[in-house]
C-alpha cells in the first residue's frame, strides 16, 4: 500500500504554512541538518502523551538512523553491524561516541525493545525519559557532525497537544512513513548523493498534515488517474444519494455486497461494472469522477467540523448551514417551508418536528416516497434563507 517515496511525501504536504504556524515543535531546529530527522522527531513529540509505547518503540528507530548517519560521515563499513546494539558497541569501542552517549543510546534501545514486546502499560514518565535521552543524542550528533556555528537549543519538556487528536492507527502510519523517508535519505547519503560531512539531505521539506485524519491511507485509481483516500474516510459509507449520476449503479453494487464502504472499493475501479448486469466502463468512469468530488467534499466538511467544534451542521452536497438554536427550533411545517408539503408530512410522521431533528446529511431525505433531490434542494435553500 505504501510503495513509493513520492506517495510518502504527499502524506505530509497538507497545510504546511498554517499548521507549522499554529503548532511549534521543539525539533524544528533540526531542519538545516536533516528535514527527515526533524519530521520524525516532531512526530515523536506529538505522540508522547498519546501513546508512550509507540513513542518508545519509534525513538529506537530514530537513534538507529542517527548512528547510520554517523557511520556514513566517518566512512565506516556497515557490514559488521546488523542491529542497534552492535552499532552502539562498535562506535563506542572505536572511540566515535563517548560513554555518556553510549549509555543514553542503550537506554533508548532497551526502552524501545521492551515497548515493542511487553504488553504492560507504559507510563508517560518512561516516554519522557527516552525523550530526554533522544535530546542528548541529537545534541551530540549536531555538535559533532552538523553545520558549523549551529547552536542547539536548551532541552525543553514537551507539552500535550490537546487540539491534534490523531487516531493511534493513523499515528502508526505516519511514523512508519517518516521512518521510510528518513531511511531513504540515509541511503542516498551512503550512495554519495549529498555531502556526508554535514549529513544534510536534499529532499524537499516534509511537513505534517494540518488536521488529524488527513494521512493518506490508500490510493484508488482509474486508468491514468489516481485518488488519494484520507485516513478518516477509510471505512466511510458510500451513500448512493451522494453520487447522483451513479446512484442506481451503487445501489445495484450494494445488493452484491460491493462498494457499500470505501474499504470495499478495489484498488483499481476499472471493471467494477462487471459485478452487476447491464452496466459498462462508462459507469466506472462516471463513478470515479463522482468519488473524487465526494472525497473533496468530505475533506472540506471535516476541516470545518474540526475548526468549529461543538457546532451543528446541515450538509447539502458541497454547501452547509450552521444550525443555531433559533434555527433548530423552527418547526417543519408548511407555514415555515413552502412548496414541499409531501416531504414535511413524511418527516413529521417519522417524528421529525423541528429543524434541529433533521439529519446532518440532507440528501438522505430523497429516500422518502415521491421526494426527489429537487425537493431536498428547496428545503435547503429555505433553510439558508432562514439562517
Amino acid at each position: 500500500m505504501y510503495d513509493t517515496i513520492e506517495l510518502y511525501r504527499t502524506f505530509y504536504t497538507i497545510g504546511e504554512t498554517e499548521y507549522m504556524h499554529k503548532h511549534t515543535y521543539f525539533y524544528q531546529f533540526l531542519e538545516p541538518v536533516s528535514k527527515e530527522l526533524m519530521s520524525l522527531a516532531c512526530e515523536l513529540e506529538n505522540i508522547i502523551f498519546k501513546s508512550p509505547r509507540m513513542m518508545l518503540t519509534h525513538a529506537r528507530v530514530f537513534v538507529e538512523n542517527v548512528l547510520k548517519l554517523v557511520i556514513q560521515a566517518e566512512n565506516l563499513s556497515e557490514e559488521p553491524m546488523t542491529n542497534l546494539k552492535e552499532r552502539i558497541d562498535f562506535l563506542y569501542l572505536h572511540g566515535y561516541i563517548t560513554s555518556d552517549i553510549r549509555d543514553e543510546l542503550h537506554t533508548i534501545r532497551k526502552n524501545g525493545n521492551e515497548a515493542a514486546h511487553d504488553s504492560r502499560m507504559f507510563r508517560y514518565s518512561e516516554a519522557l525519559s527516552s525523550w530526554e535521552a533522544v535530546y542528548k543524542v541529537v545534541k551530540w550528533y549536531v555538535e559533532v557532525y552538523g553545520p558549523v556555528n549551529f547552536t542547539v537549543p536548551e532541552y525543553q519538556d514537551p507539552s500535550p497537544d490537546l487540539e491534534q487528536q490523531f487516531d493511534i492507527t493513523e499515528l502508526e502510519i505516519r511514523l512508519k512513513t517518516l521512518e521510510k523517508l528518513l531511511e531513504s535519505s540515509v541511503k542516498k547519503l551512503s550512495n554519495g548523493s549529498a555531502e556526508k560531512e554535514a549529513a544534510v539531505t536534499s529532499i524537499e521539506p516534509v511537513t505534517k498534515p494540518e488536521l488529524p485524519g488527513f494521512t493518506t491511507i490508500r490510493t484508488i485509481s482509474y486508468k491514468e488517474e489516481q485518488l488519494e483516500i484520507p485516513y478518516f474516510l477509510r471505512d466511510a459509507f458510500l451513500l448512493p444519494q451522494r453520487f447522483p449520476k451513479s446512484e442506481t449503479f451503487l445501489i445495484r453494487l450494494g445488493a452484491e455486497q460491493q462498494a457499500r464502504l470505501m474499504s470495499e472499493l478495489p484498488k483499481n475501479l476499472e471493471g467494477l461494472h462487471k459485478y452487476v448486469k447491464r452496466y459498462n466502463e462508462k459507469n466506472d468512469e462516471i463513478f470515479f469522477k463522482e468519488l473524487k468530488t465526494f472525497v473533496e467534499e468530505e475533506k472540506s466538511r471535516r476541516q470545518l467540523m474540526i475548526k468549529r467544534p461543538g457546532e451543528l451542521f446541515l450538509f447539502y452536497k458541497a454547501d452547509f448551514i450552521i444550525v443555531t438554536q433559533n434555527l433548530a427550533e423552527i418547526p417543519l411545517t408548511p407555514d415555515e417551508f413552502a412548496g414541499i408539503p409531501n416531504l414535511l408530512r413524511q418527516l413529521n410522521e417519522d417524528e421529525m418536528e423541528t429543524v434541529g431533528q433533521l439529519p446532518n446529511e440532507l440528501v438522505i431525505l430523497a429516500k422518502y416516497e415521491n421526494v426527489g433531490i429537487g425537493t431536498v434542494e428547496k428545503l435547503f435553500e429555505q433553510l439558508k434563507a432562514k439562517q
